[in-house]
């Protein structure tokens, strides 16, 4: 596949090791992912990620609040997915996969520290009220178009995406780079991003269109 221009970034959200097969918060099918950004990782000058990186008593952690795993509690005022520990930094869960070429990845952008605020977003946290630097970064260096994969459509991937249009970004999402915790929630979350304006597109059609 040919290069695309310096104006267009890849975004690799969240592939890290607990949202692939035997994580703590695996994504069914997560691992698909991995080698449609492989394939797309070869075809971009620039290329960004996103982790998740919590400390160990995140307030978005069931086990934090004596609770289920995945039922609706509060966080900071706001409601919020209660999910199993994961991503928690200094364990391998928060780690990305050997397959990842970290060599190839420009600058890794994490995300959730604040045990008070859950961060989806690879831009800012859900409060909107504090940035990771993603944003910054791409503009200083004249990015001006991301292209997203990862991990979950329905969540992170979905956050990620309409942030970057918020920012001022022309944003398309990889498909079958994608992988939603619930099928159901990924076609609603794909339904919203397309109402926002994100383009979509499939492994194949970008190869065909940057042959």
């Amino acid at each position: 596949m040919a290069k695309t221009t310096p104006t267009k970034a890849l975004v690799l959200v969240d592939i890290q090791n607990d949202f692939l097969l035997g994580g703590a918060l695996a994504v069914p099918d997560g691992d698909a992912v991995i080698p449609v950004a492989l394939a797309l990782i070869a075809s971009f000058e620039v290329v960004v990620a996103t982790q998740d990186y919590h400390p160990a008593n995140h307030g978005s952690f069931a086990s934090q609040h004596g609770a289920e795993p995945y039922i609706m509690g509060e966080l900071g005022g706001h409601p919020q997915v209660l999910w199993p520990d994961h991503c928690v930094q200094g364990t391998p869960g928060v780690a990305f996969p050997d397959d990842l070429p970290m060599d190839r990845i420009d600058a890794v952008f994490p995300k959730g520290m604040d045990r008070r605020v859950d961060s989806y977003s690879g831009f800012f946290d859900n409060d909107q009220g504090q940035p990771t630097g993603l944003g910054r970064w791409l503009r200083t260096r004249g990015i001006e178009e991301v292209t997203i994969v990862g991990l979950a459509t329905d969540y992170c991937v979905k956050a990620t995406a309409l942030d970057a249009l918020n920012e001022g970004f022309g944003v398309t999402l990889v498909l079958d780079g994608c992988r939603a915790v619930k099928p159901e929630d990924g076609d609603a979350a794909i339904a919203e991003m397309e109402d926002a304006g994100v383009e979509f597109t499939t492994l194949a059609a970008f190869t065909a269109t940057h042959a």
